[in-house]
């Protein structure tokens, strides 16, 4: 992502030293790390919402291609996508049939 080499990342703790001193150096580090990998899981946590809204909608237009086709003579693409649809509804109706 950044094309950030050794000795440029010496240059910046050298300076960081200098102006934050030794007493406050490693406390700006920790800071620094901390905001990171917060930011790295955020952008991690919206990658995977995007991606599964991209496959729910994928399902969606395989749905419509369907039954456009009246459920019937549908290609296996079409067919995985309808399975897995039914299964998904099936598994959230599971907890609320009767016993």
């Amino acid at each position: 992502m950044f094309d950030i080499g050794f000795w440029e990342l010496l240059v910046v703790g050298v300076v960081a030293l200098l102006v934050l001193g030794p007493e406050r150096l490693p406390g700006a580090i920790r800071t620094t790390m901390k905001t990171v990998r917060s930011v790295k899981s955020t952008a991690s946590g919206f990658k995977q919402e995007v991606e599964h809204q991209l496959r729910v909608h994928e399902l969606h237009e395989n749905l419509k291609k369907a039954e456009q086709q009246g459920l019937e003579d549908i290609s296996p693409e079409l067919q995985k996508s309808v399975d897995e649809l039914k299964n998904a509804a099936e598994s959230v109706q599971e907890p609320y049939k009767k016993k």
